[in-house]
């Protein structure tokens, strides 16, 4: 679980639920038609946009922004200093007892490419283009995201004309007012809520997880090449730690 995720929801959500109830109470910002204009109206532009079967793909992918397992950098490093020693002592077919014990499925295909004598280029071309399809499934998440982000605004706004329109035609009957004035100003409300504290922080999140999976994907690339070249162990840790901030650097030959 992502902590920094859920602090941030908890954060955002609690703080307007707050300071609804410390302004009269919860009851009045709920409001059954101007959450059918706004969530039904981003959900129908939004199947409008994309395909079905992307937009039920997002649930997937969803899963990234709270549960996310962290890659350990130094682990990996050292994982390709065995593998680079290993090899250089034993030959690379020697390497096909460890597959075993890797449990990230591109670090096994690299690892595998290695062993069956694949050129180093064309090791490359084939994990790079593996990396673009993660890229494009990821920027469909965030982009249908950012999409919402910009829908729920907008609908929201829908909701304030018709409330306005329905207040106007019943100017002679005061008790309607109020309803059609509710409906104009929690629609926008409604929008602006969800494009804000869910629609395109998630986009973000989306993002950014993207950035971080492809930098580990060219770390692995890197040593899985390395490996396949058979340079020196000591080679292979410097290449790798180019990766990472300067302060996390330390060698493991001492």
């Amino acid at each position: 679980m992502d902590l920094a995720t859920v602090l941030g929801i908890v954060s955002a959500f609690g703080l307007v639920v707050i300071a609804i109830f410390m302004g009269g109470g919860l009851g009045l910002f709920i409001n059954a038609p101007s959450m059918m204009i706004v969530l039904g109206g981003t959900m129908g532009t939004t199947l409008i946009n994309y395909p079905l079967q992307d937009v039920l793909g997002v649930v997937r992918v969803v899963k990234n922004v709270f549960f996310k397992k962290r890659e350990s950098v130094r682990g990996m490093i050292k994982q390709f200093i065995d593998f680079a020693t290993k090899a250089r002592r034993e030959g690379i077919l020697a390497l096909e007892s460890e597959l075993k014990t890797i449990d990230e499925k591109f670090l096994k295909k690299g690892v595998q490419l290695s062993i069956d004598g694949l050129e180093p280029d064309s090791i490359r071309d084939l994990l790079e283009t593996e990396i673009e399809f993660v890229q494009s499934r990821h920027q469909l998440g965030a982009e249908i995201f950012t999409t919402m982000g910009t829908f729920a605004p907008a609908l929201g706004m829908i909701g304030t004309l018709i409330g306005l329109v329905q207040m106007l035609q019943s100017m002679d009957d005061p008790s309607t007012i109020g309803p059609s004035m509710a409906v104009a100003l929690l629609t926008t409300f409604y929008g602006s809520v969800m494009a804000n504290l869910l629609c395109m922080p998630i986009a973000g999140k989306l993002k950014t997880r993207s950035r971080e999976e492809v930098l580990i994907k060219e770390m692995m690339i890197e040593g899985i090449l390395a490996i396949a070249r058979g340079d020196n162990p000591r080679i292979v840790e410097q290449k790798l730690q180019a990766f990472i901030p300067p302060n996390m650097r330390e060698s493991f030959f001492k």
